[in-house]
């Protein structure tokens, strides 16, 4: 389980100026050295946030509400990602027990960019998830910063999204402090202090495996 090592103050890597951008004659994507801002609570709660789109997958009334804080580069949220998820959408999800709602939380500048890969296009939004879970042993072991931008950068191609449509989700900076702002106010409301962490019903979960989260699930449909 990886733990957040602050809620006070979350460095923000700005994506605007070049950070991220396309070479037009090598057609490698470059990511330069960036300052890195902070947003402390008390600026965080200052920010709108109402432009930010919940991820939500399952019917809006479904008995059951589930909220998953996840990173995209906590292994245990892989884990759950890949080995848990399919057997939650299948059982609990596709049947309409469950709206389930997957909040990005962000430790690192690389789960960052993952996180505006993956909200580039909503519609693609759980496509790109699946993808970036599936394949984070191999581009979050990457070598360099330029190693792992491209690695999501094709992750991105693959999904469908084209190279000027990367570039600018990559290159939107206001949109990135407004998703740490999102994710400070949420955390310290469901006082989310660790990765996977599952808020069912207002009542907040540890990461868990198949089994007990289904007696949990399962007992919470009887009630």
């Amino acid at each position: 389980m990886k733990r957040i090592l602050s809620l006070a103050l979350v460095a923000v890597v700005a994506v605007a100026a070049g950070i991220w951008y396309m070479n037009g004659h090598s057609g490698q994507t470059e990511v330069n050295a960036a300052s890195a801002q902070e947003v402390t609570d008390g600026e965080a709660a200052e920010i709108d946030t109402s432009s930010v789109q919940e991820m939500v997958m399952g019917e809006e009334d479904a008995p059951i509400e589930m909220i998953e804080y996840g990173s995209f580069t906590c292994p245990h949220c892989a884990n759950f990602a890949n080995n848990v998820f399919p057997e939650l959408k299948k059982d609990y999800i596709d049947t309409g027990k469950v709206k389930f709602v997957f909040r990005e939380v962000y430790f690192d500048k690389y789960g960052m960019w993952a996180s505006m890969i993956a909200r580039c296009e909503p519609s693609k939004f759980w496509g790109i998830n699946e993808m970036i879970f599936e394949a984070q042993s191999d581009w979050a072991r990457k070598d360099s910063e330029v190693e792992i931008a491209n690695a999501l950068r094709k992750i991105g191609l693959l999904a469908g999204l084209d190279k000027d449509k990367i570039n600018s989700c990559l290159e939107d900076s206001d949109k990135l402090r407004t998703l740490v702002a999102w994710y400070q106010q949420n955390a310290k409301a469901d006082d989310v202090s660790a990765t996977p962490t599952f808020v069912v019903d207002g009542e907040t979960m540890s990461n868990m495996g198949y089994s007990d989260m289904k007696a949990m699930l399962d007992e919470k449909l009887a009630e």
